[in-house]
């Protein structure tokens, strides 16, 4: 079977689609699949050009057995509604005209979160006269509405009916958590072609680790208790909410040693470090986004790790995908998102929930973490040993059930 997939995100860009796609796409291969993958040049999130590559109409090249062609977009920095919208747009015309350039397809994926890639896919399907296979990372445009990116008006209304239409116009839909499956059945959409497969971890990459000494050195981490937040740093994410906590903590004399690292880059990268600056925050280190391969010396360091999102009902149907990450590298988790992923944490037994935007509740929870040390090694010892029923590689195998059954 030769699978088209068509996404925005691809290595070395290291954010949750990239690396989704890679390893589905790479396990493929493996099982004796063909796959072209369309893309565009890494760039993600900073909208510059990643070293080695040119933002040019067609370049190829195959990684790890995968066809990947890389077309031109607009590019720009992920900040600044409009202009995103201009490079999902020239994202979705390139793909679509590079699909036609590729021969003897059996199916096509779109990807979302947004769902340009998957207009694109849809698309392609219809002139190949192919199925298209919808995968949902997001509820794109709700999302928009979360954030505050956008209220509600007849632009966004006439997306949501766009969404509607390629959700029934795919012949399978792969949602990446339950809720959104749930989501898109009180929407009218036929649940018998929507496949749950959520996002895990490649437990080759991310195992346990020992601390780095030589970065922990180079942060000045020696001997401190060390909660991390690695991911993007977005609007969604409230990360204000971290630094607030961090405040409090300047002036608890049981936190002396308590640090907070920010790894990644965003939209409110900029203004949480000049926050943290003006503020005298000085229990918190920035590092801006690292790769694939370092960014696990990163989560060596840590002894917790963060993961928050916005208070919004949205955002209990999702599940940060670096929560698979943590299970993987045995980090206990300190999780400020309600709903679907919580649930998760709790029934795994990996971390302690906390309501998010609730600063307090997180200054609790990490003292709470810093002073047990039993209870952090037990909820190490429970992450490692759930990581095996997120494995990758079983994952992948059950969305290409789901490709093959589009086929029929």
């Amino acid at each position: 079977m030769h699978i088209l997939f068509l996404s925005d995100n691809f290595p070395p860009e290291v954010n949750a689609p990239a690396s989704r796609t890679h390893e589905h796409c790479r396990q493929w291969v493996q099982a004796g699949e063909r796959v072209t993958v369309i893309t565009c040049a890494p760039n993600f999130p900073k909208g510059e050009v990643f070293g080695g590559y040119r933002n040019r109409l067609w370049q190829q090249e195959t990684v790890d057995g995968i066809r990947v062609i890389r077309v031109w977009s607009y590019i720009t920095a992920n900040e600044g509604f409009l202009r995103r919208v201009l490079d999902y747009m020239s994202y979705m015309l390139m793909a679509f005209i590079a699909s036609l350039f590729v021969r003897r397809v059996d199916v096509v994926v779109g990807t979302s979160p947004q769902f340009f890639t998957a207009v694109a896919g849809w698309a392609v399907g219809a002139v190949k006269r192919v199925p298209f296979v919808f995968e949902l990372r997001d509820l794109w445009p709700e999302s928009i509405k979360a954030v505050g990116a956008m209220k509600d008006s007849a632009v966004l209304r006439a997306l949501e009916r766009l969404e509607l239409f390629l959700y029934r116009r795919a012949a399978r839909i792969v949602s990446v958590t339950h809720s959104f499956r749930d989501t898109l059945m009180r929407r009218g959409i036929d649940g018998a072609k929507i496949d749950v497969v959520t996002n895990g971890v490649d437990i080759g990459r991310f195992s346990p680790r020992e601390r780095d000494a030589a970065l922990e050195a180079e942060l000045g981490f020696g001997g401190c208790f060390v909660a991390g937040y690695i991911g993007t740093h977005g609007m969604a994410h409230a990360l204000d909410t971290l630094l607030d906590a961090m405040k409090r903590l300047q002036s608890e004399p049981r936190a002396s040693r308590v640090r907070l690292l920010l790894l990644g880059d965003g939209a409110c990268k900029a203004a949480l470090r000049e926050r943290a600056r003006a503020e005298g925050l000085d229990n918190v280190v920035f590092v801006d986004t690292v790769s694939k391969a370092e960014v696990v010396r990163y989560w060596s360091l840590l002894d917790v790790s963060i993961i928050h999102l916005r208070r919004t009902e949205l955002f209990t149907t999702v599940i940060p995908s670096k929560l698979f990450e943590c299970m993987g590298m045995g980090i206990p988790v300190l999780h400020g998102v309600a709903g679907e992923s919580a649930r998760i944490v709790q029934r795994e037994g990996v971390g302690l929930v906390f309501e998010p935007e609730d600063a307090d509740a997180l200054v609790s929870s990490l003292l709470q973490l810093q002073d047990d040390t039993a209870l952090r090694r037990t909820l190490s010892q429970r992450a490692v040993a759930a990581a095996g029923g997120y494995d990758r590689t079983a994952l992948a195998a059950r969305m290409l059930d789901s490709l093959r059954a589009a086929r029929r």
